[in-house]
């Protein structure tokens, strides 16, 4: 293996995490899979020994974790709050059409696909999705002093993310979410200008 190539589980999980988000659960193949990551078939269970759903439960929870640390950095990225959840929902419009409306969240499109059909896969997104709120709470409340506040705009800005993420896919425009950062930022502006007590 030459310096800096990825080990063949690497190679597994990172092709799985590219395959799930652009096709889902359903519409992957651990045949696609083991070709896309040039490892052999056998490796897969050699290194997931349950299989699909293991390996799917895995990169769930690797990629979302990864995801939300790159949010958290492109908040950070801008002293201003409001200007900052801006800059990041310019930030995913730029992305997705870069990326010809193919991926966006690494987990929405297998959440949505195994909510009601596989318990296991549907905790591993949940797991994600409430990590990402706390992680925006945490950063919220750092300029709205009640909790409560701070958890909603955490909760509103992955919705108004995931929304707009569904509507420019569909609509192959980054609009919606250049829409969703203006209204997420109007939400955030507001509850900066509320009086304490309110």
């Amino acid at each position: 293996m030459g310096q800096g190539q990825p080990d063949t589980r690497s190679r597994i999980q990172g092709a799985a995490t590219a395959l799930f988000r652009r096709n889902g659960y359903s519409g992957t193949g651990l045949k696609r899979i083991a070709t896309e990551a040039d490892a052999p078939f056998g490796s897969i269970y050699h290194f997931f020994p349950g299989g699909k759903q293991q390996l799917a439960e895995e990169t769930i929870r690797t990629s979302g974790g990864e995801y939300g640390r790159m949010v958290l950095a492109l908040l950070e990225s801008v002293a201003d709050p409001v200007e900052s959840v801006t800059h990041a929902f310019e930030a995913a419009a730029h992305d997705i059409a870069a990326n010809d409306y193919a991926d966006a969240c690494p987990i929405a499109t297998v959440a949505l696909e195994v909510a009601s059909t596989n318990e296991v896969l549907r905790v591993a997104t949940a797991d994600v999705f409430e990590e990402w709120v706390g992680a925006g709470e945490q950063w919220f409340g750092r300029w709205v002093t009640d909790p409560n506040s701070a958890r909603s705009l955490a909760c509103s800005m992955i919705m108004m993310l995931e929304g707009a993420f569904v509507l420019s896919r569909a609509s192959r425009d980054p609009e919606p979410l250049r829409v969703a950062g203006r209204s997420m930022a109007e939400l955030l502006r507001a509850s900066l200008e509320r009086p304490v007590g309110d």
